[in-house]
């Protein structure tokens, strides 16, 4: 255990721990972006120690769980300190984080794993059950907000909101209990699994202990030290003229970077099944934890909340979810369906710089 991914968190944390008590200059945030780069690392390789101790799919959910709890109070932060200027941080980071898992993690997934194995499987019973869940909590929350008419444009109601809260939280828990306990074995890889990884001894418990608080360090690492980098992020989306929602998508692209490399690198050594439970486990506990932990803190705060999409934003949303449901629809993946979902965020990232 005393290796890299042991040093490395604690490395993070403590320039973190710089970054706040001293004014950081460049250099200082060149070294934390850095930093933030191993932390993202660390964090995966933690994880994956976790979920080889524990197996599918409780492994992924680990990770899937621990990122959306740490982006939630990344974007509650942000909330409280910003003000009406934040209203719309949430509608953007969700539906930001909803896209990249839905076209650039699963298309990226897709076309690593065909370039390597020429085609891969996955179950299919699983999938269709997360891919339904996703499309009900996406489209109460950031869909219907644009149609109702008890509040102003993209707003919801207090009741609206509290009833998309419960609504959110409710249909995320059903899915945790049926992905662990109720049907399982719709998320296990398949018994003839060849990749080393499956084949390999588990850790000890002791070691997978140390890997989960590890893991957690690392995951504050990278929230706080994202955070701490979120005014050059700012800096530089006014330098370039772009649209504020790119404010939101690279705060999602920031949180959601060890959940793209634990679930590329599980696609690469042919282990789909683990990359879909991962990405769409993910972004379901990213509407499903984030919408009531908002909510929350605007009812009780009164702070403003947008939640109702853009135009522009509902037909991305609606062609990403149509897309996915044609191209996991058999259970089976080549380089085409990749190359389909990644032209799709290509399309998301350029409209979202050149609306």
């Amino acid at each position: 255990m005393l290796s890299w991914p042991t040093y490395v968190p604690f490395t993070a944390a403590a320039l973190l721990g710089g970054a706040l008590l001293w004014t950081p200059g460049v250099p200082l945030m060149a070294v934390c972006a850095l930093a933030l780069i191993g932390a993202v690392i660390a964090a995966v390789h933690h994880a994956e120690v976790v979920a080889h101790r524990v197996g599918e799919p409780f492994g992924t959910l680990v990770l899937a769980v621990a990122i959306t709890v740490i982006e939630v109070a990344l974007i509650v932060s942000m909330m409280l300190a910003g003000g009406e200027d934040k209203a719309t941080l949430p509608r953007d980071t969700i539906f930001s984080a909803v896209m990249i898992i839905s076209t650039g993690v699963v298309g990226l997934c897709l076309l690593v794993g065909g370039l390597h194995h020429h085609e891969q499987t996955f179950q299919l019973d699983g999938a269709s059950s997360a891919l339904a869940a996703l499309v009900a909590l996406a489209g109460l929350s950031l869909v219907l907000p644009s149609f109702t008419t008890s509040a102003g444009v993209g707003l919801y109601t207090v009741s609206q909101l509290a009833f998309v809260a419960v609504s959110s939280l409710v249909l995320w828990a059903v899915f945790v209990f049926v992905q662990t306990v109720r049907h399982r074995d719709y998320f296990l890889p398949p018994t003839n699994a060849s990749d080393e990884d499956t084949h390999a001894a588990p850790p000890t418990v002791a070691q997978a202990w140390v890997s989960f608080g590890l893991l957690l360090v690392s995951l504050v690492s990278v929230v706080g030290l994202a955070k701490q980098l979120s005014p050059s992020i700012e800096s530089g989306v006014a330098a370039m003229g772009a649209p504020k929602a790119v404010i939101g998508i690279a705060i999602a692209l920031l949180v959601l970077l060890p959940e793209t490399w634990a679930a590329v690198r599980a696609a690469r050594a042919d282990r789909l099944q683990a990359s879909m439970n991962l990405a769409l486990g993910s972004a379901l506990a990213s509407i499903g934890l984030t919408i009531p932990a908002v909510v929350l803190v605007s009812v009780l705060l009164d702070l403003p909340l947008v939640l109702g999409l853009a135009p522009k934003d509902l037909v991305l949303l609606m062609l990403s979810f149509l897309v996915s449901t044609i191209t996991l629809a058999t259970g089976r993946t080549n380089v085409m369906q990749g190359a389909v979902h990644l032209v799709l965020f290509a399309a998301f990232l350029f409209l979202s710089l050149v609306p």
